[in-house]
Formats: structure tokens, sequence, C-alpha cells
């Protein structure tokens, strides 16, 4: 048996959060609330997510040697994430800078910082880590050399997680293994370019077209479209209707419910069910990993 049910390749960030009555447009200022400091990044919010609902979970990423770095190495460890793989030193903390409008939407810009570290030789340097789980989740926040070396590390018979966020062209190398690529409306777009017209369906198809073994575009309300293979029919996975506080890290959730359930064996449409349900819980509070539930705090199916 695996150690671990999902290990996590990938950021770990301060997340620094105001409120506004509308986000600024260019040149513009707005008055904000309060502002409030919430441990977030990519990485360390699928890990924190994927303990909360009872995974046995590892994280891979670096923070500073500063108070920001002691936030999330807390928040990890009382979430019951293993933080061995958690390296300290380099740069200071990754900061993210959130607004959140009434509706709940967010607007995110990332300071890198120690994430932009996280290197090739990292991963090598944590191969029990992958010899250890059954599935690996990355996002883009963290170099794609980093990444590409992360392909490179997986065990035989694991299983690669994807979302290309903040979205990159991707080497065939990489699409070629993910198992779903995880795409949101941006994402699929960026990936696409400009023929990818209006119809996330279609989307499903050129994203195949880049090699990935199956396919999720997340469509936030109304769930997410499945495809467990290139010839297999896109299935949409309606999502439960909640009403959205704050979307801040709602993807991350819904990444990370699907890569543990993948982890148990379930197939990816059933999996897609469970995360949909995640993500919804989460969007119903403020925060990041503030806001993910316990597998009893989710609305019904």
């Amino acid at each position: 048996m695996s150690d671990y049910d999902l290990l996590v390749v990938g950021s770990a960030n301060a997340d620094l959060v105001t409120r506004v009555e509308r986000r600024p447009g260019a040149g513009e200022t707005v008055l904000g609330s309060d502002l409030v400091v919430h441990p977030g990044g990519k990485g360390a919010n699928q890990a924190v997510a994927a303990a909360r609902l009872g995974a046995r979970t590892a994280l891979l990423a670096r923070v500073g040697d500063d108070g920001h770095g002691r936030l999330l190495l807390e928040s990890q460890r009382a979430a019951g994430v293993a933080v061995d793989g958690v390296l300290v030193g380099g740069a200071p903390t990754g900061v993210a800078l959130i607004t959140v409008d009434p509706s709940g939407d967010n607007s995110i810009v990332v300071s890198t910082g120690a994430n932009a570290r996280l290197t090739p030789a990292d991963v090598r340097g944590a191969a029990p880590l992958f010899r250890a789980a059954r599935v690996v989740s990355a996002q883009l926040e963290i170099p794609l050399a980093t990444v590409v070396e992360t392909v490179r590390a997986l065990a035989p018979g694991s299983r690669l997680v994807l979302n290309p966020s903040p979205p990159a062209a991707l080497p065939a190398e990489v699409t070629a293994v993910c198992d779903p690529l995880i795409v949101n409306e941006h994402e699929a777009r960026f990936l696409l370019g400009d023929p990818a017209g209006d119809e996330p369906r279609a989307w499903v198809r050129g994203l195949f077209a880049l090699g990935p073994r199956s396919v999720v575009i997340t469509l936030g309300s109304a769930g997410a479209l499945v495809a467990e293979g290139p010839s297999a029919p896109a299935v949409l996975v309606e999502s439960p209707r909640v009403t959205a506080v704050d979307t801040t890290g709602a993807g991350d959730a819904f990444t990370a419910a699907l890569a543990w359930r993948l982890s148990l064996g379930e197939r990816l449409v059933t999996a897609a069910a469970y995360a949909v349900r995640v993500g919804a819980a989460a969007v119903t509070r403020r925060g990041a990993q503030d806001s993910y539930p316990t597998p009893d705090e989710l609305p019904a199916g």
C-alpha cells in the first residue's frame, strides 16, 4: 500500500485579502476592507483540502524563513499534511494579493518569492515521496522546469493530475501524462488560442489534441465537463446550488478532491461528482484554506 494517497507539488503563498465594492480598472484606485492574511497558494491549498477530506497527503513546496512561511507550515500540520517535503529558505515566502467583490469573484496577483526557487533538484531529492504516492498533483505557480521534472519523477503506476494555472504553454512530455488535465474557461482559452470558440464541448476536443489522457473543464456554478478519453463522450457533472461568498481557492478544493478520489480507484466522472460538491462548499465561506470542508460539511449531491 502507498504511504500517501496524494502528493502535491506546488506553491505555498500567504494570501493578503481585501474586500472591495468593485475591482479597479486601469489607473484607478478603490478603497478596500481591512487586510486579512490567510495561508494559501495552489499547492498548499490542495494539500489542506485533500487532508481535510481524509486523504493521506504530503506537500513538496518551498517557503521563506519568515513569518508567512511559519504560518503556512502550521496550517499544513494542523490539517494533517506531511510537511517533510516543505523546504525553507532561498527567498521570502510567496504572496498573493487578492481583491474580492460583493459577488464573491476575485482578482489575484502573485509575487512568487520562494515558489520560484523550487527546483528540479528539489524534486529529485524528494524521490521517496514520489515512490510513496498513488497520485501526484501539480500546478504552474512553480517553475515549468520543476513540473517537467515532476513528470519524470512519477513512480510506475502513479497518476498525474495537472491544473495549468496560471496558464502557460505545456511541453508534450507533460501533457502526455496528464490524467486528467484540469482547466477552467480562462485556462482552456489560453491553451487553445483564438480558434477556441465559445462552446466548452468543442474545447474538450481541442484539449485532447494537446495529448492528455483525460480532460476536465470546470464551469463554476454550472459544475464540470468531464471526458475520460479522446473517444469518450464529454459528461456534464452539475454542481449543487449554493450562495457564493468567496470563490478564492474553490478550484484548488475541486482539484484536490478529485485527485484524492482518483487515488481511491474511482472513475473520473464519479470523482468529479464528489469534487463539485467540495468546490460548492468552499465558495460558501471566506478565504481559501479556511473555507475547505470536512466530509460531513458537504452539500447533497
